[in-house]
C-alpha cells in the first residue's frame, strides 16, 4: 500500500499498524487507524489510550487518555 505520508508506517500479520515516529517503533492501532490515512484524520488506540493526527503528512503523538475498557 502506497500512502502519501512523510512517516514511515506498516501493517504487520496481525493487521496492526506501526510506525517509525522518531528512532521509535510506535503502535499505531487496529481498526482504530484511518485507512486511506489523510490530512487531519486523528484517532486514539483502544489498547494503551495514546493519540494521535495527521498533520502536514506526518503522523504526530498529540496526547494520552484511560485506555478503553472493554465490558463484555
Amino acid at each position: 500500500m502506497a500512502f502519501n505520508l512523510k512517516t514511515k508506517i506498516w501493517q504487520t500479520g496481525a493487521l496492526e499498524w506501526w510506525a517509525m515516529i522518531g528512532s521509535e517503533d510506535v503502535y499505531l492501532g487496529s481498526r482504530e487507524f484511518p485507512v486511506p490515512p489523510e490530512d487531519g484524520d486523528a484517532w486514539t488506540v483502544r489498547a494503551t489510550g495514546e493519540m494521535f493526527k495527521i498533520i502536514d503528512g506526518e503522523i504526530c503523538h498529540v496526547g494520552q487518555q484511560e485506555p478503553v475498557r472493554e465490558i463484555w
